[in-house]
């Protein structure tokens, strides 16, 4: 939200209303109950207007634009012999431009439509001191005026609205882009750093392992598990070093989904069984996508193994997988406490976590694997709903995938 503009916006307007209250007002001076009723609803739309930095959402926006008709309609009543307050009563919906919510947008168009239709309808029924008999006079015209000033007011906002989304869009891809790169660096200096001790105590294990060497038997067979177990830590970075510098020469296999889900559930029941969470597992058998199986199976062992730990006791975790279209779509979906939007947007950057021992690079090695074979992932939540994390991988194809 860009404040200043925000800010400036909100000042031209009060300013205007303030004008609107002192400059020229037939009702100024005396107590005249329709005076107070417009400077009382000035009053609180203009505390609404400043205030809403501090509560951005969606019911204080409906408040604002509420508010902001009821204001625009009672001038409108207030001072019948008025030309311009008709001129503000067809600007109305152009207020949740500021807001830049379509559903917004589409509830104040709604809105000032029933309320243009109730207010002509009064003119024409009950008008009788012909009070507004500028409007009486033409009402076939302001009718149209009134019409197209709405058509115009949409035309704007469409095309404004879209041009923002796209902007936003290459915002978010930039972002994105920059978030790898960033990352490979990260991976390759880490990698780098770690690999050259382990492998000097590798060195140093195998020399003392060896059945000439005058160490104790107990103290080898030790020896062989450090070993095997350096190995293991030897394969992670690998996998690590992968986002700084994919592997091309790793072959792309079709992976049969329910196979590797199966198998990672199986993997993973244990883990769950700790606080009593179970794994729902509900997977079409039909299911086949281009990658590499290992790679695919880390992925989800990450992905389901982050919703048991954000489930509550006791709560079960559900993996679903479908066909649909040209890609096969799988959903985790677990109830725990669920992530605010803010929450959601960080996620996959390094050393971002919401877990308290957590260091955000497993999540960012899945957005690698994901970006790799051309997938998408995509974050549904909100507090105290819990989180649906959907992926979408094309369909076995492997002609269609190319990696980089």
């Amino acid at each position: 939200m860009n404040k200043k503009l925000y800010y400036a916006v909100v000042l031209i307007w009060t300013a205007v209303m303030i004008m609107g209250l002192l400059l020229d007002n037939p009702r100024l001076g005396g107590f005249d109950l329709g005076y107070i009723l417009h400077s009382v609803l000035a009053i609180i739309l203009f505390t609404c207007l400043w205030l809403y930095p501090k509560y951005r959402n969606h019911s204080f926006r409906i408040v604002i634009i509420i508010m902001a008709s009821t204001f625009l309609y009672t001038v409108f009543f207030l001072y019948p012999g008025a030309w311009s307050t008709f001129i503000f009563l067809c600007l109305i919906p152009a207020i949740s431009i500021l807001f830049f919510d379509s559903k917004l947008f589409h509830f104040s168009l709604i809105l000032n439509a029933l309320l243009i239709i109730g207010t002509f309808s009064y003119i024409i029924g009950m008008d009788q001191s012909n009070q507004f008999s500028h409007i009486k006079g033409d009402l076939a015209g302001d009718a149209v005026n009134f019409i197209g000033s709405q058509v115009i007011i949409y035309l704007i906002y469409h095309v404004s609205y879209e041009r923002i989304k796209k902007q936003q869009l290459y915002y978010e891809q930039l972002q994105h882009s920059e978030r790898l790169k960033t990352t490979g660096q990260l991976a390759a200096a880490v990698a780098h750093e770690i690999r050259n001790p382990l492998t000097v105590v590798k060195g140093f294990l195998q020399l003392y392992s060896e059945k000439d060497c005058p160490v104790n038997k107990d103290i080898r067979e030790t020896f062989t598990l450090m070993i095997d177990e350096l190995n293991t830590a030897e394969e992670v970075i690998s996998q690590f070093l992968t986002i700084a510098k994919p592997d091309k020469d790793k072959k792309l296999e079709i992976v049969n989904v329910h196979n590797v889900l199966q198998s990672v559930t199986d993997l993973l029941k244990s883990y769950g069984l700790l606080r009593d969470n179970k794994i729902d597992l509900q997977v079409d058998e039909d299911c086949y996508i281009c990658a590499n199986n290992i790679e695919y199976k880390q992925l989800m062992i990450n992905i389901i193994k982050n919703a048991l730990e954000a489930s509550k006791i006791g709560d079960s975790v559900i993996v679903k997988a479908k066909s649909k279209n040209q890609f096969v779509e799988m959903k985790v979906i677990d109830y725990g406490d669920g992530m605010s939007e803010e929450e959601i947007k960080p996620l996959g950057t390094p050393f971002y976590s919401l877990k308290s021992n957590g260091t955000g690079l497993g999540l960012m090695i899945c957005y690698h694997i994901i970006e790799k074979y051309n997938g998408s992932i995509d974050f549904q939540s909100s507090k105290g709903q819990g989180t649906t994390v959907t992926i979408c991988f094309p369909s076995k194809n492997c002609e269609l995938i190319q990696i980089d």
